[in-house]
């Protein structure tokens, strides 16, 4: 990466050094240039490098609510290549997701989700390479939360800079590690996350606040570690050469009784959000009162997704989007631009999704881990149950919204195709994933995208209406930052390959 990236990975660590309680977790008192590396503590770097990673994942990387170049992060990404999100209509508008809606990918395009998840991820490694005994707990959480973000730059990418990232002024070029070797490797840190915590000595210090996603619990830590192993070996599970591998790690999770996140078992996060320091996703949104922004009201929902859950009886779709102007849902095929004379109704980021500035972020839902878990159960990869995992994944998203079990089992009650579970229609996979677009609606999009790259689910998904071609893209480009300050290692590409280029769990 672009020696900049490099130079900075200190600077990085400095700027979360002073964090003395929840409420500063973003105050800056030291000087960034002189850093004293041997003072920093675990307890000093947490609780940020947890919040300026997930600010990466939810969209809004800079964290500011008058930065509007740096809000074009993961969660932004995902909704708006699953034809959940648009643009609003008018020509003033037009400028709006411009490059999303035409699948104009270069090496610019998003390019701040490799440069911020490289740069930010390095304090978890300087977490977890901490040789004191008492920090076993802490460097289990970073091992869990460095292959979480990983995982997705793997992912989005392929081959990345694994093995030799991270070194600092050690090594400013970093050679590029195979993409499948590092998915191997994920796994590897996650056993051992749950072995340090196993096996953690009774003088080992508990985070408690100082983690601001699950507060030092560290039975919910495991259960996290072995959900994202699950995810990463469900991910691979489509590739037929893997198959021995993947069933041998799973054995392992069954036959040491794993637990799994669970119902309610939502991973979230939140140091003390507010106006002053809002909520990564909020401040998309909402400015420091509280009140939209254009970013709002220029943020659409697509008409493909609106008549999909009115069709569907979802009432989900009062969560996920607001009402229109004059009542009702609505929203406009993606990438059309319309007279404003026409006064267009539409709906934009629900209530379920956009509160105020102090929200809860949110990393990783129970609904997803049980969907994963029922496309693990029907691939026969592990014992149980899938109908019962699958509906109990759709019974979590809805409480997840503020809905009720009760509303859950109407939905998934009738009989419609990718609603109910129905075993002799052989649609299982795609009413898992299906159900797993919805659920992550507005939540965590890019996790979508990349689902529906892995299985082509859900199949129904349109394009957008001006997409260039005929398919999606299926990863993005390394960023000019790494073109030019890494030149020797940064494997070649094309624009091109944004569509062919396959990583390894997709060839």
């Amino acid at each position: 990466m672009k020696k900049s990236i490099y130079k900075n990975f200190i600077i990085a660590l400095a700027t979360v050094t002073t964090l003395v309680s929840c409420d500063d977790y973003l105050d800056v008192n030291n000087d960034p240039n002189n850093p004293s590396s041997e003072n920093i503590k675990p307890e000093n770097v947490l609780a940020a490098t947890q919040v300026y990673t997930y600010n990466v994942l939810s969209g809004n990387i800079s964290n500011s609510p008058d930065d509007i170049g740096n809000r074009n992060g993961m969660n932004q990404l995902g909704n708006l290549m699953m034809n959940n999100w648009t643009r609003d209509v008018g020509a003033s508008n037009s400028s709006y997701y411009f490059n999303e809606h035409t699948y104009n990918v270069t090496s610019d395009f998003y390019s701040n989700i490799f440069e911020n998840l490289m740069l930010r991820t390095s304090n978890y490694t300087f977490i977890q390479n901490t040789e004191d005994a008492n920090y076993e707990n802490y460097k289990a959480i970073a091992k869990i939360m460095k292959s979480f973000y990983f995982q997705y730059l793997v992912d989005l990418y392929g081959d990345i800079p694994y093995s030799e990232a991270h070194k600092r002024g050690q090594n400013l070029t970093p050679t590029y590690d195979d993409d499948m070797a590092i998915y191997r490797n994920l796994v590897v840190q996650l056993e051992q996350a749950v072995d340090l915590i196993d096996n953690a000595p009774s003088t080992a210090l508990n985070p408690g606040a100082n983690d601001v996603m699950l507060q030092g619990n560290m039975s919910m830590w495991k259960k996290f570690a072995n959900t994202l192993k699950l995810r990463i070996l469900i991910r691979e599970s489509e590739k037929a050469s893997s198959a021995a591998y993947i069933q041998s790690e799973i054995n392992e999770l069954v036959n040491s009784n794993a637990q799994f996140l669970g119902p309610n078992d939502n991973v979230k996060i939140n140091p003390g959000y507010n106006n002053n320091k809002p909520n990564g996703f909020a401040s998309l949104f909402l400015n420091s009162s509280g009140n939209v922004l254009n970013n709002y009201s220029s943020t659409a929902a697509t008409k493909y997704t609106i008549d999909y859950l009115t069709n569907t009886n979802d009432s989900r779709i009062g969560r996920i989007y607001s009402q229109a102007n004059g009542g009702g849902y609505a929203g406009h095929q993606q990438g059309d631009i319309l007279s404003p004379a026409t006064n267009y109704p539409v709906s934009h980021i629900g209530p379920a999704l956009l509160m105020n500035n102090s929200q809860d972020g949110i990393i990783f839902t129970a609904a997803e881990s049980l969907l994963l878990q029922a496309e693990a159960v029907q691939k026969g990869l592990m014992p149980g149950v899938a109908k019962n995992l699958y509906e109990s994944g759709i019974t979590e998203s809805y409480k997840l919204l503020g809905l009720t079990p009760s509303d859950a089992s109407a939905y998934y009650g009738q009989a419609i195709s990718l609603v109910n579970w129905n075993a002799s229609a052989g649609d299982e996979l795609e009413a898992i994933i299906n159900q797993k677009w919805i659920a992550l609606n507005g939540i965590n999009g890019i996790e979508t995208w990349i689902e529906n790259t892995r299985t082509g689910y859900p199949s129904h998904v349109p394009l957008s209406t001006v997409a260039p071609g005929t398919s999606r893209p299926v990863r993005l480009l390394y960023p000019s930052s790494e073109i030019s300050g890494n030149t020797a290692n940064v494997p070649a590409q094309t624009e091109s390959m944004a569509f062919t280029s396959r990583v390894f769990w997709n060839q």
